[in-house]
């Protein structure tokens, strides 16, 4: 049975949940599932902006049917052709056969490739800033490579100030009733998962969101319509993510503090990093957090990178080098484009330095890190000289946090 939400007096969600999936792009964890917002306009002309993942296909064509309410669908803008939104381009086709799609150059190019058998000779091709008349409404196309994927646009609707913002803005977690980001506890509610979806999705590529920013700096945008998440309709709230994007995206940090990230095999690393975590609260030092690496997903591990200044690593050797588990996590924050962080480092020298040695060398870019104190070398277990010098690499951290 359908489930549509009117949005505006003639734009309708057409979206659904997935709460049965539990890793987005088979990588990361879902704790509460994922939302898929896709929206039907009922101009003088109809536009359904994007399609759906297969996971709610029924649903989906349901909905599209239930909103257009027996008119026929003329124009299907598609802002990005990943799987979990162009899925059902097909299955569009064949119920609307005289549809126009829309998008980019590169949208055609994965378009034939996902769909092989298709000529599409229906395609619309825009460009950069070129608009889209159905009516009272007019769609202005806005192209914003790798936000996240190479083909990525959004549609900025010139009369109302909507953005249709394809990824950007999106977050994990399903829509609970609640379609707008005024309904539910904001931001507290959500900003933890719009981190970690922005972080492990887009935040490689934190330039090609700044620059898509300055496209929009002199627009009146009113709401925010993403592809995942809530809707954004308050100036409060549009404020809030836009501000949120525009730190995540420079690597700023929103915390002033130290997130320690150990592995411990037998508990020894771990004492070392209590310690730690002590004599800095005892310097001063506020909203320290500390993670067991071997416990977390390492997409909630870098998304709190993202917010802190200053981050510990705490690492035993195994096999003669860095932890697996340690090596990898750093390996994938540094293939994200973690940067503008101080850096300190414990490791647990049982087997001999080359822990420490991994672990500086996947931090040595100067412009992109500043290490931070003396690194502690543990010899099997804590002893007075190892409590010595946690006592002192805290004192630097946080005389470090001073600095900034």
């Amino acid at each position: 049975m359908q489930n549509t939400v009117q949005v505006k007096h003639d734009i309708y969600w057409v979206g659904g949940n997935d709460r049965r999936v539990n890793r987005f792009e088979n990588l990361f964890p879902l704790t509460h599932g994922m939302s898929y917002n896709f929206y039907v306009i009922l101009d003088e002309k109809t536009v359904l902006t994007d399609t759906v993942d297969r996971s709610i296909s029924v649903l989906f064509m349901e909905n599209v049917e239930a909103a257009l309410d027996g008119r026929k669908l003329e124009y299907l803008v598609i802002h990005h052709m990943e799987p979990d939104h162009c899925a059902n381009i097909e299955a569009i086709v064949q119920a609307y056969p005289d549809v126009q799609l829309v998008g980019n150059r590169n949208t055609y190019k994965f378009l034939t490739q996902f769909y092989p058998a298709y000529a599409f000779d229906n395609f619309i091709t825009v460009k950069e800033g070129e608009e889209l008349n159905i009516g009272k409404r007019t769609l202005r196309f806005y192209m914003t490579p790798n936000v996240h994927w190479p083909e990525v646009m959004m549609s900025y609707e010139v009369s109302e100030g909507l953005l249709f913002s394809a990824d950007a803005f999106g977050s994990f977690a399903t829509i609970d009733g609640n379609l707008f980001s005024d309904e539910i506890y904001f931001p507290e509610g959500i900003i933890d998962e719009s981190r970690r979806y922005y972080v492990n999705i887009v935040g490689k590529f934190g330039s090609h969101v700044l620059k898509a920013f300055k496209k929009f700096s002199d627009l009146n945008i009113t709401t925010i319509l993403p592809l995942h998440g809530p809707i954004y309709r308050t100036p409060e709230h549009i404020g809030i993510i836009l501000g949120a994007y525009q730190n995540w995206a420079s690597y700023d940090f929103d915390k002033k503090s130290a997130l320690i990230l150990y592995a411990s095999m037998y508990g020894n690393t771990e004492n070392a990093v209590d310690i730690l975590a002590s004599q800095l609260a005892q310097n001063g030092v506020k909203e320290i957090k500390v993670y067991d690496i071997s416990d977390t997903d390492p997409s909630y591990l870098i998304a709190e990178m993202w917010q802190y200044s200053n981050i510990v690593f705490a690492s035993p050797n195994y096999n003669g080098d860095l932890f697996y588990k340690m090596d990898a996590l750093m390996r994938e924050a540094l293939r994200l484009n973690l940067k503008n962080k101080k850096v300190s480092f414990i490791s647990n020298a049982t087997w001999g330095g080359m822990a420490l040695k991994t672990m500086q060398q996947h931090f040595e870019d100067e412009k992109r890190f500043t290490q931070v104190g003396t690194p502690v070398a543990i010899p099997s277990a804590v002893n007075e000289e190892t409590v010595a010098g946690l006592a002192t690499l805290a004192k630097d951290i946080s005389e470090s946090l001073v600095d900034d």
